[in-house]
């Protein structure tokens, strides 16, 4: 019995890679399904199982810990992050004058994708009717950029000289040319902010002498389900932890051979008695490449897996926001969307 019992725990709460697939890879512990088991929602169970563990934190990326949750849950949190995290960016471009190769609605698309610094909770969602009454927007929901540079000839290059860098002037059009210009109020609201790109090394246009461009730029506040532009994420993305288990004492060359199976850290050779024995130091480090089963005499000596409930995050910010601030703002996404789900059904229990 104690055998069988260990099994439904394996299949409920790990999933096992094999050689040929890949096992218990559906949730199975929901009510009923496992005579002896309740699982039924409980609150305090959930409370204590469930907790949030940060690994890594920097100003542009963040790793962290998702433990004791679902992995439907999990997976809305990730897609929130990617597409229901409001952002600014530029939404209208108004092209004034565009005298270089790249055409009018090309620059309007590359212009679009430079991530904008600008704290998106601190505007409002711009109407749809008033866009075609109010072209210029208003301070609180619009910030407006400006793009005018022109490209001549640097009177001070030398005759022999071929490269454009010293020939001409300004014919590199950077992000660091766009330019703010506050609307009503914006310059007393924002002063301790700096608003425009986030870099000020993207690459726009390349111009040559004559050539020049007079554009006027619009950021409106929106999500990434409109537009990938307002994604305010580079990559945000999970994988479930890691779990090596060696079944046997592995010595030698053949220890030597397992290290090698695994990413950089996981497996350590620790010396017993004048031998070399294999050891699981890390297998957070794994990337589950299941290499370890093309080799005969190893496959058989370890069992690889992966716990279902612990998900590991890793989300990359595009710099508009820092990731905690991404991770807490989904987060508010998640509660919002719940709280809707319920009111709906109070709605319906009323009706």
């Amino acid at each position: 019995m104690a055998a069988t019992m260990k099994n439904v725990e394996e299949i409920r709460n790990r999933v096992i890679l094999g050689e040929f697939g890949v096992k218990n890879v559906h949730t199975s512990d929901f009510p009923g399904n496992y005579p002896g088991y309740d699982d039924a929602w409980d609150m305090h169970k959930f409370q204590k199982n469930f907790r949030i563990d940060v690994v890594h934190l920097d100003e542009s990326s963040m790793e962290f810990d998702l433990v004791g949750i679902d992995a439907a849950i999990a997976n809305a949190f990730r897609r929130i992050l990617l597409a229901e995290v409001p952002t600014m960016a530029i939404e209208k471009v108004f092209i004034y004058n565009n005298t270089s190769i790249v055409q009018d609605e090309v620059l309007a698309h590359r212009l679009g994708l430079i991530p904008i610094k600008a704290d998106p909770r601190l505007f409002e969602y711009r109407n749809a009717g008033e866009e075609a009454a109010e072209e210029e927007g208003s301070e609180i929901d619009t910030i407006q950029l400006q793009l005018k540079i022109k490209c001549s000839r640097n009177p001070r290059a030398s005759k022999d000289s071929s490269d454009p860098r010293e020939l001409y002037l300004n014919h590199m059009v950077y992000s660091r040319d766009i330019k703010w210009v506050p609307i009503g109020n914006q310059a007393d609201v924002f002063a301790d902010s700096i608003i425009g790109p986030v870099h000020d090394d993207i690459l726009i246009a390349q111009l040559r002498p004559g050539q020049e461009l007079d554009i006027i730029m619009h950021c409106v506040k929106g999500i990434g389900k409109d537009h990938a532009k307002f994604s305010p994420v580079a990559t945000a993305s999970y994988r479930l932890l890691p779990e090596i288990t060696l079944l046997e004492p592995v010595e030698g060359e053949k220890a030597e051979r397992l290290k090698r199976c695994f990413s950089r850290g996981v497996i350590d050779l620790e010396d017993v008695n004048g031998k070399k024995v294999a050891k699981v130091v890390n297998s957070r480090l794994d990337t589950c490449s299941r290499e370890v089963l093309r080799h005969d005499d190893l496959k058989n000596v370890v069992k690889l897996g992966r716990v279902r409930d612990h998900f590991i995050f890793t989300v990359e910010s595009t710099g508009i926001l820092p990731p905690d601030v991404l991770v807490t703002e989904a987060i508010k996404v998640l509660m919002a969307k719940c709280q809707r789900f319920l009111n709906e059904l109070d709605t319906t229990d009323t009706t």
